[in-house]
């Protein structure tokens, strides 16, 4: 009887869990069996191994094979035990050998001719497999420009069973990765096709989406049609800055578990921008599945701009789903197999019509919605969902005068971009010791106790607390925001100036 172990990563969520194999060759009748919690993809996995290795001219054992996957409680489920799973087979038959195997980490999927395949969730495996330290991880080459990217880890990518087993058998000298024909090389470069400077006649609402940006705030637009809603939404991410390092690594694992990670980008340098359809799910916004839990839009639009376009049109339960995540910066999903929590830092964008029909009443508008309609219409935002907005802003129609006169002030994303970034840096120093990077993550114990504006600025927002126009969130809130106006404004705290400008926009007032 002959016993070879090994290690493979099982994710649970974002988070790496290290799986030891163990095989087990020895009398009895021939046959594999898994052990081990595997689901029906892992339970396929005996015959995937099996014609991997023998049409990679390897023989198979002729033996009882027990194949164990500890911790044996923890659910295992996908494909990317495949290798981890071969090599243990091989190290107990004695065809490589079982202390070379032992220590590695091992992910892929074997196709049935000996090829590796790739497989999602490479880089939070990676991390997994990182936190013990002087790791080294066989992946497959397709995956190798992903697993490169966590530090202070030997990656070593192959392309088939016989490579790597050849390799097992002969030297430490580190495989020759094999390129695919036709594989674009790896490239981490984003060049966006739009600029803030195609949107005109929304001085305000520029105004607004530069404050989001600096600050990290919340915005929703209510307008009709044709005013620019949608452009202005979808120029916010070209106003942000590259995301830092540790920020870049969490966007690109969830993307990676998500199987939605560019081939061509390994590296998610830049924010996010994630708009779902308004027939989309609560599954899909806020994360699930029935065997395997997947993130959902609100964690795939982690450290960016989560935009939901005709908001009202969206399940009313869709949209209340969304305030938890708004307050903890991460999104719980519960199953029967247990629960799974995704970080979900987003800065929602909402955009709405005022109205079904979304004709305008004034410039000869036609809409004939009586205010029941509008009310019961707009009702679909929850007043908790909305009380979670930093800034609401009215959009309007302009007049072709306005665009003409508005065209030469309309400034370039780059000149903004500008701005953002001096705004973020001075609300970094000013964090600095903290784990916060933006005035939109300061808790509110934090906010009245550290970053409280002077009495006499905070008086616009106690005068409408007092009057209850302005609900406690709110007022956290919109301080919030005071801070971010400040920031742009060069000035070290807010002042009545920035206050009341912060609460009109809490407040959707323009003027």
């Amino acid at each position: 009887m002959a016993v070879a172990r090994t290690r493979s990563v099982a994710l649970v969520g974002v988070t790496g869990r290290t799986v030891e194999v163990e095989a087990d060759v020895g009398n009895g009748l021939a046959g594999i069996h898994l052990i081990g919690l595997p689901d029906t993809a892992l339970s396929e996995a005996r015959d995937r191994v099996r014609s991997a290795v023998v049409n990679s001219t390897y023989p198979w054992p002729d033996a009882r094979i027990i194949v164990s996957l500890f911790p044996a409680s923890l659910p295992k489920r996908g494909s990317q035990f495949d290798l981890a799973i071969a090599v243990a087979i091989l190290g107990a038959a004695g065809v490589v050998p079982a202390e070379r195997v032992a220590e590695p980490f091992f992910l892929g999927e074997l196709g049935l001719d000996g090829r590796i395949r790739p497989v999602r969730g490479v880089l939070p495996s990676v991390l997994g497999a990182a936190k013990h330290g002087d790791a080294m991880v066989i992946v497959p080459s397709a995956n190798s420009a992903e697993a490169a990217l966590v530090p202070d880890v030997k990656v070593v990518p192959v392309a088939t069973l016989r490579q790597l087993v050849e390799w097992l058998r002969n030297g430490d000298e580190t495989p020759e990765p094999q390129v695919e024909e036709g594989a674009e090389p790896p490239s981490t470069t984003t060049d966006p096709a739009v600029d803030l400077a195609d949107v005109v006649g929304q001085p305000v609402a520029r105004r607004a989406l530069e404050v989001c940006a600096a600050g990290g705030h919340n915005l929703w637009m209510l307008g009709p049609p044709g005013t620019g809603k949608t452009m202005l939404a979808e120029r916010l991410p070209t106003l942000l800055p590259d995301l830092e390092l540790d920020h870049a690594l969490e966007v690109t694992a969830i993307h990676s578990v998500a199987g939605v990670l560019p081939p061509s980008a390994p590296m998610m340098n830049r924010p996010p921008f994630v708009s779902p359809h308004h027939t989309a799910t609560a599954a899909a916004i806020i994360g699930g599945g029935s065997t395997i839990v997947r993130p959902g839009a609100v964690s795939l639009a982690h450290r960016g701009v989560l935009f939901m376009d005709e908001a009202p049109e969206f399940p009313r339960h869709v949209l209340d789903a969304l305030r938890q995540p708004l307050e903890s910066g991460r999104v719980t999903v519960s199953r029967s197999a247990g629960s799974v929590t995704f970080p979900a830092r987003f800065m929602l964008v909402l955009a709405a019509n005022p109205c079904p029909c979304a004709q305008a009443e004034d410039q000869g508008g036609t809409c004939k919605c009586s205010p029941t309609v509008r009310r019961r219409y707009l009702g679909r935002l929850s007043g908790p969902l909305l009380d979670r907005v930093d800034m609401k802003v009215t959009v309007a129609r302009a007049s072709r005068r306005e665009l003409m006169a508005d065209r030469q002030f309309a400034e370039s994303s780059a000149t903004v971009a500008e701005r953002v970034l001096v705004a973020r840096e001075r609300a970094a120093k000013r964090l600095a010791g903290t784990p916060w990077r933006t005035n939109a993550e300061i808790p509110s114990s934090v906010l009245h106790s550290d970053f409280r504006p002077s009495p006499k600025a905070m008086k616009p927002m106690t005068s409408c607390l007092d009057s209850g126009t302005l609900t406690a969130r709110g007022l956290d809130r919109a301080v919030r925001v005071s801070w971010t106006l400040a920031d742009l404004a060069d000035k070290e705290c807010p002042q009545e100036e920035e206050t009341t400008a912060a609460l009109h926009f809490w407040l959707g007032v323009t003027s």
